[in-house]
C-alpha cells in the first residue's frame, strides 16, 4: 500500500512552485488586457472625434447649400426678433435670463 500523504503536506510543497509558475503568466495577462484597453479606448476617442469631424461638414454643406439657394435670407426675413421669442416686455430682459458664466467658477477647488 502506497504511502499516506496528508494533502496539507503536498500543499505546502505545490504552493511556492504554484506561486513561480502563475506570477509571471497572471503579471501578462493583466499587461495585456491593459494594453487592449488603451487601444481600444483610444480607438473610440478618434472614433468619436471623426464623427463630430463629419457632422460639422454635413453641417456646413447644409448651411452653403442653403445660403446659394436663398434660404437663408428668406428664413432670416421672416424670423422674429430675439426679445420676442423669449417673451421679454423690454428690450434687455432677454440678455437678463440668459445664465451667465462665472469667472471663478473652478477657484475654489484643489488639486
Amino acid at each position: 500500500m502506497p504511502p499516506v500523504v496528508p494533502p496539507f503536506l503536498i500543499g505546502l510543497v505545490v504552493a511556492p512552485l504554484a506561486k513561480r509558475l502563475l506570477k509571471p503568466l497572471v503579471r501578462g495577462v493583466v499587461k495585456t488586457s491593459v494594453g487592449i484597453v488603451m487601444e481600444v479606448k483610444k480607438a473610440a476617442h478618434e472614433a468619436g472625434e471623426n464623427i463630430h469631424d463629419l457632422a460639422a461638414e454635413v453641417a456646413a454643406d447644409v448651411v452653403a447649400a442653403q445660403v446659394t439657394s436663398g434660404e437663408g435670407h428668406r428664413a432670416a426675413e421672416h424670423a422674429a426678433p430675439v426679445e420676442e421669442k423669449a417673451g421679454a416686455t423690454a428690450p434687455g430682459d432677454a440678455e437678463a435670463r440668459a445664465p451667465k458664466i462665472r469667472a471663478t467658477a473652478g477657484a475654489g477647488k484643489v488639486n
